[in-house]
């Protein structure tokens, strides 16, 4: 299970009652909440928020557009400034809160939050760089340790000598002057250094990691060494691609980021043919970064490239980066299909063909050659299952036992 550290934002502005809010997590995640800071008024009334595990107040002052950290002033409930700067109805509504919270709620417990069944939740203002610092803090005092990783080599845990990781996001544009583009490698073993030798196992060559930066919001700080744990971006150019692995011990092979699979679907057209490069670049660029997916299908139609999301609010992101960024204005048709599957690999591709599917699914390949059927809705789904029994479907991608990945 992930650990879920949840922010609500913008406490400054008006905002539902606090309890409304937690009540809505925990149906909306299923998750057991625990409050770690407590408002003290929302909107024009916020004051500030009450640390409850340490017992303090923290007071803030408002700074224009959250440039800097917003001055804090701590102290206690019971203290006079406290109880000055917080109007009188306001204090005593906030000693009920706590009193209710601390009575009724939760234990806090950090074995549920590793487990996924809690989730510890911080008040603040972003847009005033208040309550920022204290979720941090606690996500570096709670976060669990590096463990171990499923490798072609076994399990290796993070005391392992030779450096291991993996890139799990691709980021283009964090700097729109230099078109830059971002590999981010979560370390897993051994030690990095900048401007060391790794092998790439996904194209079969050493690769140097210079241009190593660590990256909070838009500050960058060049990095020398990094161990288990932590996240290395790398500048780099198309060579990386996510769930790649980087090793100093070839034997080691993870097995990488698991994508599901997509519910919308959409062909996107480029409408000035004068802006093909553009387009394409744009594109081929954030299909690498994972924001979609992108499916060739076994049709002799122009329109023989679709891309699938999740939530179609994807496809608005891609809309807006491809203009936004590549200067690549598009149009977009949405698809008929509803549902994708991926198809055993085992099955031979040539006995995929129309004469098996329903009416209005598709065959087609991913983005790593694998097979895939588009189905109109879940009722034509079932009717290939009933009569194509033989036929594995699966919702994520078929993976190769890591076994069989040794070399």
């Amino acid at each position: 299970m992930i650990p879920i550290f949840t922010f609500v934002n913008k406490l400054d502005r008006p905002t539902r009652e606090p309890f409304e809010l937690l009540e809505e997590i925990e149906k909306v995640l299923n998750i057991q909440v625990y409050p770690i800071n407590w408002p003290l008024g929302t909107g024009f009334d916020f004051k500030g928020v009450y640390d409850r595990l340490e017992k303090e107040v923290h007071l803030f002052e408002k700074t224009t557009g959250g440039a800097y950290k917003a001055p804090v002033e701590i102290g206690d409930l019971t203290d006079d400034f406290v109880a000055k700067t917080l109007e009188p109805e306001l204090h005593a509504q906030v000693l009920e809160e706590i009193e209710m919270l601390d009575v009724a709620g939760e234990a806090f417990d950090v074995a549920r939050v590793h487990s996924g069944e809690m989730t510890p939740v911080f008040f603040g203002s972003a847009m005033n760089n208040f309550g920022l610092q204290m979720l941090l803090d606690y996500f570096f005092r709670f976060s669990p340790p590096p463990g171990v990783y499923p490798s072609t080599a076994g399990n290796i845990a993070p005391d392992y000598d030779a450096f291991s990781g993996f890139v799990f996001k691709i980021q283009a544009n964090m700097d729109p002057k230099h078109r830059d583009r971002i590999a981010f490698i979560r370390v897993c073993t051994g030690k990095f250094e900048k401007n060391m030798q790794v092998s790439h196992p996904r194209s079969g060559k050493k690769i140097k990691l210079s241009s190593a930066h660590s990256l909070f919001g838009q500050q960058r700080e060049s990095v020398e060494e990094a161990y288990a744990g932590d996240i290395v971006g790398i500048i780099s150019n198309d060579k990386f691609g996510i769930g790649d692995t980087l090793t100093q011990d070839d034997k080691i092979l993870y097995q990488g980021i698991p994508y599901f699979a997509p519910e919308h679907f959409i062909f996107l057209q480029n409408p000035n043919p004068s802006n093909y490069k553009r387009f394409r670049d744009g594109l081929d660029q954030l299909l690498q970064e994972g924001v979609i997916q992108g499916f060739e299908l076994d049709t002799h139609s122009q329109n023989n490239f679709v891309l699938g999301a999740v939530g179609p609010l994807q496809f608005d992101v891609v809309q807006y980066r491809m203009e936004n960024e590549y200067g690549a204005p598009s149009q977009r048709q949405s698809a008929t299909w509803s549902v994708l599957r991926w198809v055993d690999p085992d099955f031979p591709a040539e006995k995929l063909d129309r004469s098996i599917l329903p009416v209005g699914a598709a065959s087609g390949r991913d983005k790593d050659g694998n097979p895939v059927v588009l189905f109109t809705n879940q009722w034509s789904l079932d009717l290939f299952q009933g009569k194509q029994p033989d036929i594995r479907l699966s919702d994520t991608p078929f993976r190769m036992e890591l076994t069989s990945l040794k070399r």
